[in-house]
């Protein structure tokens, strides 16, 4: 699993304000089997700008909160399917009627709309489909 201090809001938080070492990014890319476009796509930084970022070593602030928002998403849909990645990935990707037809990784580019896949999730989790 991606590092992070999940179990402690504050840590998390202070390493998300100094902005995440680009390797996590790196890690999430390997472990969410996305491409590097798909990649640049959910956490929502240019392709020219992942190449700076990789060669600073570090994401700004607002990049590694959208990273870590895509980590949690992404765990948390893992989890849905008991640790089966693809399904977790095809799940993801594929257009759901409950966010109005937008595929919940195209949703969860918003902090509104993470909070919202993530309620599907929990639902799904459930038994309560509407």
């Amino acid at each position: 699993p991606i590092d992070l201090p999940a179990q402690d809001p504050l840590r998390l938080w202070e390493r998300i304000q100094e902005g995440l070492p680009f390797r996590l990014l790196e890690r999430f890319q390997k472990q969410a089997d996305l491409t590097w476009r798909e990649l640049a796509d959910v956490v929502q930084i240019k392709p020219r700008t992942l190449t700076r970022r990789k060669r600073a070593g570090r994401l700004e602030p607002e990049e590694s909160d959208r990273l870590v928002r895509a980590v949690r998403v992404f765990g948390l849909a893992v989890e849905l399917f008991e640790g089966d990645v693809p399904a977790a990935r095809h799940w993801l990707a594929t257009p759901s009627r409950a966010l109005g037809g937008h595929s919940p990784l195209a949703f969860a580019r918003s902090d509104v709309g993470a909070r919202e896949v993530e309620s599907l999730i929990g639902r799904l989790e459930h038994g309560v489909y509407t």
